[in-house]
């Protein structure tokens, strides 16, 4: 027992205290049902490419429309579409895989806003999750590359967490592509002028992301990057 469990303890009766340490134990099982479900579910899906983007984002939005044409032409070059499952790009992504009639997944959180299915994700390769972080490993797990569409908190998570991932080697490298040089520019700038200056990241740590404006040139890095590998899947 930890100092700060005996601090807790000693204001909790016996039952309190019991009904906590069984609830975290408890817990354990549903993490690993999400896991469990996830991976048999995704396991079948073939080569599939993430797209983030923000929830917020309307549907005559030209962000939204380039999320769905490049999730057209991910399907058009072999690809499945994996998203958030939810509204705006997320949405377009599920939307333009829908229409180009390739593979569309939905890796649902639930949230107490924004977050509902949207009606594009194929029959059965819709998922809900409780937590963040399984949600997180399932995409990191299935799929063979990034496109970051501009969005918030949440996709700035997902971006620098796979960045992170492959930066230490605790993962292969796969192709990150952030689309919209208007979007990322000001991040980006002060990564180069505060990151790099302050030496807390190495100048080729730059290349392990590409900025684009265009889906056909998402698309290219795409496979300029798999010609060099066979396209498989990361399990």
């Amino acid at each position: 027992m930890t100092n700060d469990d005996r601090k807790i303890r000693e204001k909790l009766d016996q039952k309190t205290w019991n009904e906590i340490k069984t609830n975290d134990s408890w817990a354990i099982f549903k993490i690993m049902a999400e896991f469990v479900e996830g991976y048999e579910t995704l396991s079948k899906i073939g080569p599939c490419v993430s797209i983030f983007g923000s929830a917020r984002t309307k549907p005559d939005h030209p962000y939204y429309i380039l999320a769905e044409e490049i999730a057209f032409k991910l399907t058009q070059n072999g690809y499945g579409v994996i998203t958030g499952g939810g509204p705006g790009i997320m949405e377009a992504g599920n939307k333009g895989a829908n229409r180009g009639k390739g593979t569309s997944v939905g890796l649902n959180i639930e949230l107490p806003f924004e977050q509902h299915d949207n009606p594009w994700i194929d029959p059965g390769k819709s998922l809900d999750f409780d937590y963040f972080f399984v949600r997180k490993v399932m995409f990191v797990k299935y799929s063979q590359g990034f496109i970051v569409m501009p969005g918030g908190f949440g996709t700035m998570d997902e971006l620098f967490e796979a960045i992170t991932l492959i930066q230490t080697k605790k993962i292969g490298r796969f192709p990150i592509v952030l689309v919209g040089s208007k979007f990322w520019g000001g991040l980006l700038d002060w990564v180069k002028d505060v990151l790099i200056t302050e030496k807390n990241i190495g100048l080729e740590d730059l290349k392990l992301f590409r900025v684009v404006d265009t889906a056909d040139e998402a698309i290219d890095h795409l496979n300029k990057f798999y010609a060099k590998y066979q396209l498989k899947p990361n399990f």
